[in-house]
């Protein structure tokens, strides 16, 4: 298994027990972090990708924002690529897959469920700091295409995968009429994304631009 696997990632470390003792209490304070290391290392990696951009970002900034050295860094990850993947995998994806899993048991209407999950992906992603990653992968995909096509694959991908599942839900009940699938879903998506982009572009320097409530948009893109 790899140092950047997410499998790897998801599994705590073991916190150490002092077994000297015969108490069976946890070991120093200092050992019993270990088990959050990964996480408090991709915490830290979020933060600087977002405010910095992929190029700009570097290992000794996530180092030492996490309160490791460098080296203990590359304990868990190869390279800044790898460390921005596993930021995705540990940050993004369990989102859309909670998502995937709350619209499988949902027994809401499909349009109901549409709107439920528009305003989710809002809520929980695109008015969150977890956004800029796209803003990221956007801005700086022509000199990493490796980082955009990744991002392309894993999380546009899932994503759309999701929305389209909705689609079809409600058009084989007989509530959507019949559409092709693959344009429904980036006409659907397409406001919020420019909504989000804009909220960590231009109104950042413009305010006002992306004024609009999203939840109005939301609404008013729903009815339309």
């Amino acid at each position: 298994m790899s140092r950047s696997d997410p499998a790897h990632l998801e599994t705590p470390l073991p916190e150490p027990v002092d077994t000297a003792a015969g108490t069976g209490r946890r070991g120093p304070r200092w050992e019993r972090r270990k088990a959050n290391r990964p996480s408090e290392l991709l915490q830290a990696a979020l933060e600087v990708f977002v405010e910095r951009g992929f190029a700009s970002a570097r290992l000794d900034d996530v180092a030492s924002r996490a309160g490791v050295s460098k080296g203990t860094l590359y304990l868990y990850f190869d390279s800044k690529e790898e460390l921005f993947k596993a930021v995705v995998r540990h940050s993004i994806l369990p989102l859309i897959d909670e998502f995937r899993a709350s619209m499988q048991a949902s027994e809401a209407s499909s349009g109901d469920l549409l709107g439920e999950y528009l305003r989710a992906w809002w809520t929980r992603y695109g008015s969150t700091h977890l956004s800029g990653v796209a803003k990221l992968c956007v801005a700086e995909s022509g000199n990493f295409p490796e980082v955009a096509r990744f991002w392309r694959d894993e999380v546009i991908g899932a994503n759309n995968a999701l929305v389209a599942g909705i689609l079809r839900r409600g058009i084989d009940s007989g509530e959507f009429r019949v559409v092709e699938i693959e344009p429904m879903v980036h006409l659907i998506m397409a406001p919020l994304v420019l909504k989000t982009l804009m909220r960590d572009s231009l109104d950042a320097c413009c305010p006002g631009s992306a004024s609009l409530d999203p939840q109005e948009l939301i609404g008013h893109h729903l009815d339309m």
